[in-house]
C-alpha cells in the first residue's frame, strides 16, 4: 500500500491511495465542470455513520485538501473527526469497482463498506 497524498491531524494521519488518486483524476477528466472528489461522514446508514462521495467545484476556507495524480480530494473538518488513520483507496475485484475507506477507527461496517459505527 502506497500513500501518495497525506496529511497529519490529531487524531492520525488520512491518505489517499495511488489507486484511489488515479481514479478520481480519471473521473474529473470526463467532468470538465467539476474539479474535485469531495468525501464526507454522514449521520445515518445501516451502521450508525456513511461515507458520502461527490463530485464538487467548490471548497470551503477550511477544507482539507489532499493532491496528488492530478486528483483534488476535499475533506471538511467535521468529517475528519471521523476519518483519523484512515486511508482512502480505490478497489477494483470480483466484487467490482468502489472506493473504499480504510477506516481503523470504525468498530462495525456493513456490507457495502459505506456504512460503519465508532
Amino acid at each position: 500500500m502506497t500513500d501518495i497524498a497525506a496529511i497529519q491531524i490529531p487524531e492520525g494521519e488520512v491518505a489517499v491511495s495511488t489507486a484511489a488518486a488515479k481514479r478520481v483524476a480519471k473521473i474529473l477528466a470526463g467532468e470538465p465542470e467539476m474539479n474535485a472528489l469531495r468525501v464526507s461522514v454522514e449521520g445515518g446508514g445501516c451502521s450508525g455513520f456513511s461515507y458520502k462521495f461527490d463530485l464538487t467545484n467548490e471548497s470551503q476556507d477550511d477544507d482539507i485538501v489532499l493532491e496528488s495524480e492530478g486528483a483534488k480530494v476535499l475533506i471538511d473538518p467535521i468529517s475528519l473527526m471521523y476519518m483519523g488513520g484512515s486511508l482512502i483507496d480505490f478497489v477494483d475485484d470480483l466484487m467490482g469497482q468502489s472506493f473504499q475507506i480504510k477506516n481503523p477507527n470504525a468498530t462495525a461496517s456493513c456490507g457495502c463498506g459505506t456504512s460503519f459505527s465508532m
